[in-house]
C-alpha cells in the first residue's frame, strides 16, 4: 500500500525499513477470532521495563448486575506499602476496535503513568464484541470504575483526583464512562483522556470516507468493530450516547477533557467535532490533531519525533489535572 503525501517524513522512513503487519480483521471468520487477538495482542504488548519496580496485582471486582465480574490490572507505585497515600487514580480502558485487547498490551505505558505520575493505576478487562454485544462492553468499564471509586481508601487514591482514561475503542468506552457517570450521579470523574477515540459508529464523516485504506485501522475495520459491537443498530436512530458519544446531544456538566487525534486516520474528524462540542459546553478541553500521523503511530514509531511530543502532551495533561 502506498503511503499517504502528508504521512511524517520520519515515520515514513521507520515504515518503510520495518512494514507494520497487516491483520485483515474485516475477513475474518467467527471461529478465528481468538486466533487472531492472540496474534494481535501479542504483537501489541510492549515489554515493561526490567528495571520498574511498580507492582501490578490483578483482581476480580463486582460486574454489572447479573453479570460476571470484572478483571482489573492495578499497577502501584513503588515503595507505596499499603497505607493509603491519597495519590492521584487513572482509571484506564485499552484500545482494540471493540473486539480486541487485554489490558496487558498497556503494560509498558501503564508503568509508566505509575511512575512518571505517582499515580496508582487501574486498567479494565472489559468483555469483547461480537460474543458481548453492547452494552456489556461499557457497563464493565463502568463496573469497574464504580469499584475503583469504592476501593480509592484501600488502593491509596485520592477520591477527588480520578481520571479516566483510554485510547482508539477505549477512547471511545471511556467517553461513554463518563457520560454514564454524569448520568447515573457518580462517581466523581477530575479528567478525561480520550487518546485517539472511536465515538461515532455512522461512519459518515469525510474521514471516515477518505481513509478507506489506512495504516492500523481503515474504515473497513472500523465498520467492521461497530458491527461487532451494535450488530443490525450500527447507524440507524437506536443507539445510545453510552455506545457512540458522538451521539450525544448533551455533553454539559462533563469533566475536562483531553483529545488527540493523528491527520490521517478514520477518527479525525468525529474526535474535531466531540472536542469542539465539549468546548461549546462549557467544558475545558485540550485538543491535538497530529500532522502527518496515522492511527496509533505513537506506539508503532514509538521514537519518532512526533511520538514523543505526544506522548509528553498527554503526560502534562494528567500533570495539570492532578495538580502536580
Amino acid at each position: 500500500m502506498a503511503h499517504h503525501p502528508n504521512l511524517d517524513p520520519e515515520i515514513r522512513i521507520a515504515l518503510e525499513q520495518t512494514p507494520l503487519p497487516v491483520f485483515d480483521l474485516p475477513s475474518v471468520a467467527p471461529e478465528e477470532l481468538d486466533g487472531l487477538r492472540a496474534q494481535i495482542n501479542a504483537f501489541l504488548a510492549a515489554a515493561p521495563p526490567a528495571d520498574t519496580d511498580v507492582v501490578i496485582e490483578d483482581r476480580h471486582v463486582p460486574g454489572p448486575d447479573g453479570a460476571p465480574d470484572v478483571r482489573v490490572r492495578i499497577y502501584r507505585p513503588a515503595g507505596e506499602g499499603r497505607a493509603p497515600t491519597n495519590r492521584p487514580g487513572l482509571y484506564w480502558i485499552h484500545g482494540g476496535g471493540m473486539v480486541i485487547g487485554v489490558p496487558e498490551i498497556d503494560d509498558a505505558m501503564m508503568i509508566g503513568y505509575a511512575e512518571q505520575l505517582g499515580a496508582v493505576v487501574v486498567s479494565v478487562d472489559y468483555r469483547l464484541a461480537p460474543e458481548n454485544p453492547y452494552p456489556a462492553p461499557v457497563e464493565d468499564c463502568y463496573a469497574g470504575l464504580v469499584w475503583t471509586a469504592k476501593a480509592a481508601g484501600e488502593l491509596g487514591i485520592d477520591p477527588a483526583r480520578i481520571a479516566v482514561g483510554g485510547a482508539s475503542a477505549g477512547g471511545g468506552l471511556a467517553a461513554g464512562t463518563v457520560l454514564l457517570a454524569r448520568d447515573r450521579g457518580g462517581p466523581d470523574v477530575a479528567f478525561q483522556l480520550l487518546v485517539c477515540p472511536m465515538l461515532d459508529d455512522r461512519n459518515i464523516t469525510p474521514s471516515s470516507h477518505e481513509f478507506a485504506e489506512a495504516i492500523v485501522w481503515d474504515r473497513a475495520a472500523n465498520i467492521f468493530g461497530w458491527t461487532a459491537l451494535l450488530g443490525d443498530r450500527i447507524g440507524t436512530d437506536d443507539v445510545p450516547p453510552y455506545a457512540a458519544p458522538a451521539r450525544a446531544t448533551d455533553l454539559s456538566g462533563l469533566p475536562p477533557a483531553f483529545i488527540d487525534v493523528g491527520e490521517l486516520e478514520v477518527f479525525r474528524d468525529e474526535d474535531i467535532d466531540y472536542a469542539l462540542r465539549l468546548s461549546q459546553a462549557g467544558v475545558s478541553t485540550e485538543f491535538h490533531l497530529y500532522p502527518g500521523a496515522f492511527h496509533g503511530f505513537d506506539g508503532m514509531v514509538p521514537d519518532a519525533e512526533l511520538s514523543k511530543r505526544a506522548k509528553a502532551a498527554r503526560l502534562a495533561a494528567l500533570k495539570r489535572a492532578y495538580g502536580l
